[in-house]
C-alpha cells in the first residue's frame, strides 16, 4: 500500500506542477461551436427555445467524444458510490486468506484497497479518460488538455489542510472554542454543538478547507473518539459538510462557488451578506438544533462515556507558546490572502516547513499524505469536470428561478459545486438576471454536503474522520444523512 501511496503522490505533483503556457488544445469543446447547429435546428423545427433533449443529442452529433467523457466521468462517481464495498471486500479477502496463500494474493489485496480509497478515484479514471483522448485525438491533444487545466485549487487545499492542521492552529480554535464549550459545561454536547455551528461561519474568513479540517480534527478529539453510533456519526459528517458549504457565503473569497463569480457578476461582501451570509448562519443554526434533538439520548450517553473516560487529550492540550501560534495564524493568512498565486502560497508554505523545523518542541509531526491524497483527489476531478459543460451548461440555461435553485443543488451532487456556478456565469441570460445568479450560486452550496466530490473541502474532512468509519466510509450513507439539513438550508434560502 505504501509503494501506491507514493505513486499517487509522484503522480499528483506530475499533475499539479505545469506552470508553463499550455498549447492550444481541441478539447473542452467551446460551447459557443454549437451555435450555428443549434440555430439551423431550431429555425427548422420553428422554436424559440430548443428542448433540452435536442441540443443534448446535436451536441454528441457534433461531438461523439462529449458522450464518452460523461460516461466515464459517472462510471467515477458509481466507484465513488462503492469505495466503502470494495474496501469491505478487501478485508474479507483478507481475513478469508490461510499464510500458505497470503503471499501470493498480496497483490491482489492491496489492489482492492487502493481502488477502495476514495481520493485516488478521480485519478484511476484519468488514465482511461487520458488514453481515449489519444485514441480518438492525439496524444499531444491528451497532453495539452491536462496541462490546460488550473490546479491552483488542488495545490491550495494541500496548502491550507497542512497549515491549519498544525498543532499551533489547533490549539488555538481549541482555546476559543472551549470558552463557547464551557457555556454548557464542555460536555460532548456543548463541544459537537460549538464546532458545527462556529467554525462552518469561520470559514468565511479562513476560507472552507482550513474550517474543514479544523473542524474536523477537533471533532476527531472531542466527539468521534468517544465512539458515538454509526447513524450520529454519519449525521455529523453530513452536517458538518452542509454547515461548511454554505457557512463560507459570508464573504465572496472563502466559499469557491462563490469565487467563481464574485468578479464576474460585481458581488461584494455586503452583497453576499445582504442575500446569503444571514440566511446561511440561521439554516446552521435550525439544522444543528435539529440534529441535537433528534440525538439528545445519545448525547447523554456520550457525556457519561467521557466523564468515564476521563480523557486529557494530551495531544491538543500540550502547551504552545503564543508567539508561535501568532506566527503560524500569519503562515495562515499568508496562504488565505494569495490563495489565488500558486507561487506565493507555495513559496509561503516553504518557510512555514522552515519555522516548523526550527520550532519542533511545538509541533507535531507534519503528516502530508492525507493533503496530498485530497489534491490528487481534486486535480482529478478538474480533470473530468472540464468536459461536462456541453450538458451542463445547457441545463442551467433553460431553467427558471426556483427549478434553476433545485437543479444546481442536484447538480452539485455529481460535480464540484464551483464547477456548477463557474459554467452559470458563462451563460448570457446570468449576465443582467440577479434571481437567477443567486439562485445557482444558492442551490450550488446548499447541495455541497450530499456527497464528498459536491464541495472542494469534503475530501479534507472525509480524509480526516475515515479512521473512525473503519476506513469504510459509506457514499450512500453521507446522501442519508445530509438530506436533513440541505433541505432546511433549502427552505432558509427560498424563504427567508
Amino acid at each position: 500500500m505504501k509503494h501506491l501511496i507514493f505513486l499517487v503522490n509522484i503522480m499528483l505533483l506530475m499533475t499539479v506542477t505545469s506552470w508553463g503556457t499550455p498549447e492550444q488544445t481541441v478539447l473542452p469543446i467551446p460551447l459557443d461551436s454549437y451555435t450555428q447547429a443549434e440555430e439551423s435546428l431550431r429555425q427548422s423545427i420553428q422554436l424559440e427555445e430548443l428542448p433540452i433533449m435536442d441540443v443534448l443529442k446535436l451536441r454528441i452529433q457534433e461531438e461523439p467524444f462529449n458522450l464518452i467523457a460523461s460516461i466515464l466521468f459517472f462510471c467515477a462517481i458509481i466507484h465513488s458510490f462503492l469505495c466503502s464495498k470494495i474496501h469491505s471486500l478487501a478485508h474479507k479477502h483478507e481475513h478469508s486468506l490461510s499464510k500458505k496463500d497470503a503471499a501470493g494474493s498480496s497483490f491482489r489485496i492491496t489492489l482492492l484497497r487502493f481502488l477502495g480509497e476514495i481520493e485516488a478515484v478521480f485519478g484511476i479514471w484519468v488514465l482511461p479518460l487520458f488514453i481515449l483522448i489519444t485514441v480518438r485525438f492525439s496524444f499531444s491533444d491528451a497532453v495539452n488538455y491536462i496541462e490546460s487545466r488550473n490546479y491552483t485549487e488542488p495545490m491550495f487545499v494541500v496548502v491550507i489542510m497542512s497549515i491549519a492542521a498544525s498543532r499551533p492552529i489547533i490549539c488555538f480554535a481549541r482555546i476559543i472554542l472551549e470558552r463557547l464549550a464551557s457555556l454548557g459545561k464542555s460536555s460532548p454536547s456543548a463541544w459537537w454543538i460549538s464546532i458545527l455551528i462556529i467554525t462552518p461561519l469561520l470559514g468565511s474568513f479562513i476560507t472552507e478547507p482550513a474550517a474543514m479540517t479544523i473542524a474536523c480534527l477537533l471533532l476527531g478529539s472531542q466527539f468521534y473518539s468517544l465512539k458515538p453510533s454509526v447513524s450520529l456519526k454519519y449525521a455529523t459528517l453530513a452536517l458538518l459538510f452542509v454547515n461548511v458549504s454554505v457557512g463560507g457565503t459570508l464573504t465572496t473569497f472563502a466559499a469557491p462557488p462563490v469565487l467563481m463569480v464574485s468578479n464576474t457578476w460585481n458581488w461584494t461582501t455586503v452583497f453576499m451578506l445582504q442575500e446569503f451570509g444571514w440566511k446561511a448562519s440561521i439554516g446552521i443554526g435550525i439544522a444543528t438544533l435539529f440534529y441535537y434533538f433528534i440525538f439528545r439520548k445519545q448525547f447523554t450517553v456520550l457525556a457519561r462515556q467521557a466523564a468515564a473516560m476521563n480523557d486529557s487529550h494530551e495531544r491538543i492540550m500540550l502547551p504552545v507558546a503564543w508567539w508561535v501560534i501568532l506566527v503560524h495564524v500569519l503562515f495562515l493568512a499568508w496562504t488565505v490572502f494569495n490563495g489565488h498565486h500558486p507561487v506565493l502560497f507555495i513559496g509561503g508554505y516553504l518557510f512555514f516547513l522552515a519555522f516548523m523545523s526550527m520550532t519542533k518542541k511545538y509541533q507535531s509531526a507534519n503528516n502530508l499524505r492525507g493533503p496530498i491524497l485530497v489534491g490528487f483527489f481534486l486535480a482529478g476531478l478538474v480533470i473530468h469536470g472540464g468536459l461536462q459543460a456541453w450538458w451542463i451548461e445547457p441545463i442551467l440555461h433553460s431553467l427558471g428561478n426556483v427549478p434553476l435553485f433545485a437543479g444546481a443543488t442536484v447538480l452539485t451532487a455529481f460535480n464540484d459545486n464551483a464547477a456548477i456556478t463557474y459554467l452559470a456565469s458563462q451563460v448570457p441570460s446570468f449576465a443582467e438576471n440577479k434571481e437567477l445568479q443567486i439562485a445557482v450560486v444558492a442551490g450550488a452550496v446548499t447541495g455541497g454536503g450530499l456527497t464528498f466530490i459536491a464541495n472542494a473541502p469534503n475530501p479534507a474532512g472525509q480524509s480526516i474522520l475515515k479512521g473512525f468509519f473503519n476506513n469504510e466510509l459509506s457514499s450512500l450513507y453521507l446522501l442519508l444523512g445530509a438530506i436533513i439539513p440541505t433541505l432546511i438550508m433549502a427552505l432558509c434560502f427560498l424563504f427567508l
